[in-house]
């Protein structure tokens, strides 16, 4: 038995269609520019309000006020602006039929994301739960969302397999995160764990080898043979 992380915003999910619509509101209630689309690409991933500071260049203040609308507009139906990938459906049933425990670990708040599952009926696959940032500032980042998640599975982890966490990290129980983006690898690599990067999400092949990503993946189809691969390449 392994625990296996997913990330939800271009990993599960395409979120795209409603976090656009909900961030170029939130531009024009405080009355900057409308973001370009690679602005808006960039957004998609890293936590709010720290990614309006760092993609768009606005002050803090005004990432509060785009923070406010942006949760306004967000909660009262954007978030449901979203499909499935294709694939992945049957990749977490395949990973569920044959024993592994599957975990929604996301730098969107978990009030929506849970939502956001059960909405678009993916909540049954993911027995471990579904783990995400709070609106009080308590957990935030991906690296405490993943420690969040792992506490939370605490008996899965002390029994599951070892997998190969790759050069410099440790090789704990059978147990990576599957993410787009390279905030996916570097919150998984603060606990030690290998990232299984997807291309068909948000941030690319590219970027996810250059955070270090353990392998990247071009379908959902292919993830459970690199887990598979990270399992047999740990040490006995």
């Amino acid at each position: 038995m392994s625990l296996v992380l997913f990330d939800l915003d271009g990993t599960l999910v395409d979120s795209g269609p409603g976090i656009r619509a909900s961030v170029r509101h939130a531009a024009a209630s405080v009355g900057i520019a409308e973001p370009t689309d690679e602005q808006l690409r960039a957004l998609i991933g890293p936590p709010f309000p720290e990614a309006f500071l760092d993609v768009l260049g606005v002050d803090p203040a005004t990432a509060d006020a785009m923070m406010a609308d942006y949760r306004d507009t967000y909660g009262a139906g954007g978030m449901f602006d979203a499909s499935v990938y294709a694939g992945v459906p049957e990749l977490l049933a395949e990973l569920t039929d044959r024993g592994d425990v599957l975990a929604v670990a996301t730098s969107k708040p978990g009030e929506y994301a849970r939502e956001i599952v059960a909405y678009l009926g993916l909540a049954e696959h993911v027995a471990g739960g579904v783990h995400g940032t709070t609106f009080d500032g308590r957990v935030q980042g991906k690296a405490a969302v993943v420690g969040l998640a792992l506490a939370a599975n605490a008996p899965v982890l002390a029994h599951g397999p070892a997998l190969s966490h790759g050069p410099g990290l440790s090789h704990g129980p059978g147990l990576a995160l599957v993410g787009d983006r390279h905030h996916d690898v570097e919150g998984a690599r603060v606990h030690g764990l290998p990232c299984v990067g997807v291309d068909w999400g948000f941030g690319g092949r590219d970027e996810l080898e250059a955070a270090g990503a353990a392998v990247v993946v071009d379908k959902p189809g292919e993830v459970p043979a690199a887990l598979d691969a990270l399992r047999s390449a740990a040490p006995r």
